[in-house]
């Protein structure tokens, strides 16, 4: 078997040796950057609404908390703060209030005012970010 070692390129080395055809798309679309792709999904990410459990709902109107659309903003932006840092379940904790955030799904767990007498423990969470 006689080797031909004149290429000029990658791809005829891999075409020769290995059997392989060509399937790369050439398009811009295909070859997107690392950094294109992780941008892109943190603005999906960023676009979706903070969503509020059953017992969050739950507690919320047991304290008599009503959130306003400033502080549901400021939530959200929180929320986005937690996910930059890598934060998997995080407290954020605005004016008096406190709220225990799932920040992969984007959804309050729990929430609570901050008061003089209770134990403000805070358990199951890896950051806390104060807006």
């Amino acid at each position: 078997m006689e080797i031909n070692h004149n290429f000029t390129s990658i791809q005829q080395v891999q075409e020769t040796y290995l059997h392989h055809t060509n399937n790369v798309s050439k398009n811009k679309e295909t070859s997107r950057s690392f950094e294109e792709i992780f941008y892109e999904k943190s603005v999906d990410s960023a676009k979706e609404e903070i969503k509020f459990s059953k017992h969050a709902d739950a507690r919320l109107t047991d304290r008599n908390i009503t959130l306003t659309q400033e502080q549901l903003e400021r939530l959200e932006q929180g929320t986005r703060k937690a996910d930059e840092k890598g934060i998997r379940e995080s407290l954020v904790i605005m004016d008096n209030l406190s709220f225990i955030v799932n920040v992969k799904n984007r959804t309050v767990i729990t929430a609570m005012e901050q008061t003089n007498d209770t134990e403000n423990v805070y358990t199951n969470i890896d950051g806390a970010v104060i807006i």
